[in-house]
């Protein structure tokens, strides 16, 4: 049995995670953490690392970018293999996590859902074939409530096409405030926030007398659940080192 600390416990994907777990048979939530422990859950929840006392054999973090240099401190300095899931990281903790995966396995991911990697990986490919011919634009739309924009996903399909073309793609995320045509050397992303949108994304491949979109649609937080359950069963006895989940697609 493989004992799960699950960071961010207490938040909306730390409750679709409680919830879709019982499917795993090898897995168990040991215990979480999170800065507010208001939610009623089957094991204890945790507001300081320190706190805990029950076995945990890998962590899974949903929580908020504050958490990270704390969370993974807590995983180096107890050899804890870390799945971290949440959006919205700074260049500086993107480097605390490479850093950091050279004394314990760490797992990144800016979404877990297989579709989503997938769209990415279309993206890619159709940015190797079309080239500089179209204009690209990337649309996210999510709930009201979501902290940072654009999102991480956004983020990583713009970073996808960037490494298949030639040139170096600028974002753009607002062109309000400068009166000029668009340069064919951007990336135009834009962010939509409204009611409880679990997840939209548009690719679009614009160019002349003919448009192409990528789209994925998310209808419930379970397929990021059931990805970050996943990558558990995949880190689990992995050695030290930085996964992402195109090392899980190598696996299944």
């Amino acid at each position: 049995m493989i004992n799960i600390l699950l960071s961010g416990a207490c938040g909306r994907m730390g409750q679709a995670i409680s919830a879709l777990c019982a499917d795993f048979e090898n897995l168990n939530i040991s215990c979480g953490f999170d800065a507010f422990t208001g939610i009623d859950t089957q094991y204890p929840v945790y507001d300081d690392f320190e706190k805990i006392k029950e076995p945990v054999d890998v962590i899974i973090d949903f929580s908020n970018p504050s958490n990270t240099e704390r969370l993974l401190a807590y995983a180096k300095k107890n050899n804890i293999p870390c799945i971290v899931a949440t959006t919205g990281l700074s260049s500086e903790q993107r480097e605390l996590l490479s850093k950091t995966s050279k004394d314990i396995p760490v797992f990144f991911s800016a979404n877990m859902s297989l579709g989503v990697n997938l769209i990415i990986a279309l993206a890619q490919k159709a940015a190797k074939i079309l080239g500089d011919k179209f204009d690209i634009e990337i649309i996210e739309k999510h709930h009201n409530q979501k902290l940072d924009a654009p999102s991480g996903t956004a983020l990583a399909i713009a970073d996808a096409i960037s490494e298949a073309v030639d040139t170096s793609p600028q974002y753009t995320y607002d062109r309000h405030s400068v009166r000029k045509k668009r340069d064919k050397n951007e990336i135009g992303i834009h962010a939509v926030r409204g009611g409880t949108i679990v997840g939209e994304h548009d690719i679009i491949f614009a160019g002349n007398h003919e448009i192409i979109e990528i789209n994925h649609r998310a209808d419930s937080r379970e397929i990021f659940a059931t990805g970050a359950l996943k990558a558990a069963e995949f880190i689990y006895g992995k050695p030290c080192g930085m996964y992402s989940m195109k090392d899980l697609f190598g696996d299944v």
